[in-house]
């Protein structure tokens, strides 16, 4: 096996490989004597049929297992000899396409090196880490948002409005015949939940208890009931009530209802919820000063490749940000602009630096964090939690999606710890705008 270098220009490279006829000769005979004593053939009891007539048989189809072994072989020698890791896949072609039993393999291989990436000071960092209480003023806002969700009805004079509850009678008919499932009695129905079909709430707002209303609609063309799709409808409603709105009282029964011993016990479960919210948006405003500081750091040369895809990338999904209306992929290549080109090269040089610190401090993402971010994706998908958890077991590109935003986070948490990093009280106001500037960015 012969490996010559033909391009060493900045990280790409190339190489010619030769595998010589003889070496896949004798790796096929390899394959055939470990593979004799398991064939039979007629005519020949088990592991005595001759090499010649194996060979015969067998011989095709194990010269090419022979030959994509031997390149990947000579692949992995090389990787291990220069100590190079390919940014990407590498290129590999072979190039006598004349090829034929006998001949020597021909084979180019091209990629481009990840580039070594400079030691940092991380002790010579510093951080601000923004620090917010939960002041009683946040925690009764807090509770006043609870006690709306957890709203009751009451009793009120007057004409229904939007987000009153009726309680009404109902009888559904479509071509002057009532159809099953269209009839209900003293049902509480809440205007503008859009629990009902479209139009149906709008045209109960403003009614008065006693009243009597025929409403007119059109079930959707997609409605779930074939026989009822697309057919207009007249609903016979008859208003027995009216109810306004009410907030519920902000007491120990509220707190019951969301599983707290007593409304101290709330109080202290929103506090605790409330900091938990504070320390992640602080921790998003401290990861963006870390990264702002180790881009200006370190210098170093990115794979060409690398930087074309994260920009291509970029340009893709701000496209789709910008034209929600288009689902599919089947549009126009889009472009990246300068500034798609900027902001890969800062991506993909901070993800090489943070790679690089996080094996240098042989950092890793465990088995029980895997499952867990996988079980926490899959409630994404209720009823298909199982059917998620497989495919992700299956299917190694989206582990690593899923490993990535794990290590990343691991890798700035040992940064942060090694950093100098000081502590500043400052309003919820503050850090609420601290964010804000961190999306125009």
């Amino acid at each position: 096996m012969q490996v010559t270098e033909t391009l060493n220009e900045g990280l790409k490279r190339g190489y010619d490989i030769v595998i010589t006829g003889d070496e896949l000769a004798a790796k096929v005979d390899e394959k055939l004597v470990e593979a004799q004593p398991e064939i039979e053939m007629k005519g020949f009891r088990k592991g005595k049929v001759p090499m010649a007539l194996l060979k015969k048989q067998f011989g095709q189809r194990l010269m090419g297992e022979a030959m994509q072994e031997s390149i990947d072989g000579a692949m992995s020698k090389h990787f291990e000899d220069s100590g190079d890791r390919p940014a990407m896949q590498p290129d590999v072609k072979m190039t006598n396409e004349d090829w034929k039993e006998g001949d020597d393999v021909n084979v180019s291989m091209t990629y481009e090196a990840l580039p070594e990436v400079p030691e940092v000071d991380l002790k010579g960092i510093k951080l601000e880490k923004m620090v917010v209480k939960a002041d009683d003023e946040a925690v009764e806002e807090a509770l006043a948002n609870l006690a709306e969700t957890a709203q009751d009805f009451e009793a009120k004079k007057g004409k229904a409005a939007d987000g009153d509850q009726v309680v009404i009678d109902f009888l559904g008919k479509v071509d002057g015949e009532a159809f099953e499932g269209g009839a209900a009695e003293d049902y509480p129905l809440v205007l503008g939940s859009n629990s009902f079909i479209p139009g149906f709430e709008d045209q109960l707002v403003g009614t008065k208890a006693g009243d009597e209303k025929n409403v007119e609609v059109s079930f959707p063309d997609d409605y779930g009931a074939e026989h009822l799709a697309g057919k207009a409808a007249v609903f016979e409603c008859k208003v027995k009530e009216v109810k306004g709105p009410k907030a519920a009282e902000i007491d120990d029964e509220l707190a019951k209802k969301f599983g707290a011993e007593d409304l101290a016990a709330l109080k202290g479960q929103i506090s605790e919820r409330l900091e938990a919210e504070y320390n992640g948006a602080a921790r998003a405003v401290q990861k963006r000063a870390l990264l702002d500081q180790l881009d200006g750091m370190v210098s170093f040369d990115l794979p060409p490749s690398l930087v074309q895809a994260e920009a291509d990338q970029i340009a893709h999904q701000l496209w789709h940000e910008e034209n929600p209306d288009v689902e599919g992929h089947d549009h126009d290549k889009i472009e990246p602009t300068d500034e798609h080109n900027k902001l890969a090269e800062r991506r993909v040089r901070l993800g090489l630096l943070l790679a690089e610190l996080g094996n240098r401090a042989e950092v890793s993402v465990s088995d029980a964090e895997m499952t867990q971010a996988i079980m926490n994706q899959a409630r994404q998908y209720p009823g298909q939690e199982r059917q998620f958890f497989e495919f992700v077991q299956q299917n190694a590109q989206m582990q690593q999606q899923l490993r990535a935003p794990l290590f990343e986070d691991k890798v700035v948490d040992y940064v942060f710890e090694l950093a100098d990093v000081t502590e500043k009280e400052v309003s919820k106001d503050d850090l609420q705008k601290a964010v804000e500037d961190l999306d125009e960015e």
